[in-house]
């Protein structure tokens, strides 16, 4: 009975976490803001080219794509 206690005593034995379980939430929260900010950084960026837009009019192309 003893060997069947110590193998239980063991198995309840947990490591700790380098910090609070929540704060892996702020962390994940922090870079996926990170992220929508880089991609809304990129929000009409084709516009800001004056060149690109003057050549789609002379073309007359509709799409815009460079295709």
């Amino acid at each position: 009975m003893s060997i069947a206690t110590t193998l239980i005593a063991e198995a309840v034995h947990h490591t700790e976490l380098p910090m609070p379980a929540f704060m892996y939430g702020v962390v994940a929260l922090i870079v996926f803001v990170f992220l929508a900010v880089a991609t809304f950084s990129y929000r009409d960026v084709s516009n800001r080219h004056g060149g690109r837009v003057a050549a789609r009019e002379r073309t007359g192309s509709s799409q815009g794509t460079g295709h």
